[in-house]
């Protein structure tokens, strides 16, 4: 009086036809998968330009930028900027253009499709930030900052080197007698 074992669940042809041509969710490893099977059926997505990661963030750092300010300044988060100083990704072509103002580079120079001007070291940029704020401020506030850093950078300035005394004059030797 054993239960009597079920079918096996076969699938009309119709259904097996239908379903042949849909993609898995996530692509098995590429030792598992076959030869030309589930290739991108994008190939630009593909394409990524040599260096672009690192040539974003030189131009970052170049600028005194972190990756939090540069984000801010093209209006994506941090992470977003950091997923693209990576080696293998790109922004879309909208952002390029909004990345390029905020480094103040040609969309050619962050591309790598022309070389780059020379920009300031990030010390000097960290301090031309702070002159471009201090250009915001009023004039008469300009005035009293740069009298106190002015007051500051007098008080430290070494002073010019001195002048050794002119060396006298070599003695004559005398003759033994």
């Amino acid at each position: 009086m054993g239960s009597t074992p079920k079918p096996p669940l076969i699938l009309s042809e119709t259904r097996l036809v239908k379903r042949a041509h849909v993609r898995p969710r996530c692509s098995p490893p590429a030792a598992l998968r076959p030869a030309g099977a589930w290739e991108s059926p994008d190939p630009m997505k593909a394409r990524t330009l040599e260096g672009f990661g690192d040539r974003l963030a030189a131009l970052r750092q170049r600028r005194g930028l972190t990756q939090t300010a540069l984000g801010a300044a093209v209006g994506v988060s941090k992470r977003v900027i950091a997923y693209y100083e990576a080696d293998d990704a790109q922004p879309p072509g909208a952002m390029l253009v909004d990345l390029a103002q905020a480094l103040h580079v040609s969309a050619d120079e962050l591309l790598g499709l022309a070389p780059l001007r020379d920009t300031p070291s990030p010390k000097a940029a960290r301090l031309l930030k702070r002159i471009e704020r201090l250009a915001a401020l009023p004039a008469a506030e300009q005035r009293a900052v740069l009298k106190v850093v002015d007051g500051f950078l007098d008080s430290f300035t070494p002073a010019p080197p001195r002048r050794r005394p002119a060396a006298p004059p070599p003695r004559a030797k005398r003759k033994a007698s």
